[in-house]
């Protein structure tokens, strides 16, 4: 199969960007996603536990450099031949649910003590990019509860065009106010992004509301969106280091909608 590898430009938006720890247990979750023996059940399951870590318990490096450089799957498998235990240094709790904003919050304990909190300023929407983005959703309910929405975009490629076509929106009144989780698993080329992000910007979103929860991007998407929105977050399991002629992520894991729903 023919691959087509993207430049790396060092930019300011790696800062935005929150790329989990490629420790043993997530590679080994990985693994399983990859991997085209595996059965539709393994991969829900793997993925899961994966979105788990995206939404609510993640973790990023503290080196700048290596989330600068974005490690490919290679150059990760290379790293971990080395090495039993991943490095000391790559230890930083940060989820997409982090990300967004909180203000101090106190209160009183069963026992008369006061404790020094925090609470979310904003509800949280959660807007999947149908049909790949809802498996997101499961995750996202699990871990936050109160004060949570959904919402949908179903964008398709024009086939003449080849360009990304906004076909349907279901989106809570009153998004504008809220805190935005866009919900996609793959980010190939980065066009769907760009016109879901656009839609909600038009929705009266702020775009320094927006974080997206993404799988696996592909280093041209990740650089085009990223370059797009100067003021995006974005949060994902794995950067790859090529696209196929054809616009499929390489080495990636296939499509991700057929094989999490087993169609």
């Amino acid at each position: 199969m023919t691959l087509v590898k993207t430049p790396s430009n060092d930019q300011d938006y790696f800062e935005r960007v929150t790329l989990l720890r490629q420790g043993n247990y997530l590679l080994s979750l990985m693994t399983v996603i990859r991997d085209e023996l595996t059965t539709s059940n393994a991969f829900a399951a793997a993925f899961d536990r994966i979105s788990d870590l995206l939404i609510a318990a993640g973790s990023v490096s503290k080196s700048r450099s290596y989330i600068r450089t974005y490690p490919t799957s290679t150059e990760i498998t290379a790293q971990h031949s080395k090495f039993s235990k991943p490095a000391d240094h790559l230890s930083i709790p940060i989820p997409a649910l982090d990300l967004l904003p909180t203000e101090r919050l106190t209160i009183r304990t069963p026992t008369g003590w006061t404790y020094e909190g925090r609470r979310q300023v904003k509800p949280v929407c959660g807007v999947s990019i149908l049909r790949a983005g809802a498996s997101f959703e499961t995750a996202l309910r699990r871990a936050y509860g109160e004060n949570l929405s959904m919402g949908k975009l179903l964008i398709q490629r024009n086939e003449e065009t080849s360009l990304p076509v906004h076909l349907y929106s279901k989106l809570p009144a009153g998004i504008a106010e809220q805190s935005v989780l866009i919900l996609e698993p793959m980010l190939a080329t980065g066009g769907s992004a760009i016109k879901a992000i656009d839609v909600l910007k038009e929705k009266g979103v702020c775009e320094e509301d927006i974080v997206f929860v993404n799988l696996v991007a592909s280093k041209k998407g990740l650089e085009t969106i990223m370059q797009r929105f100067p003021r995006l977050r974005l949060v994902t399991a794995a950067v790859d280091e090529a696209l196929t002629v054809s616009n499929h992520i390489a080495p990636g894991l296939g499509d991700f909608g057929d094989r999490f729903y087993g169609t």
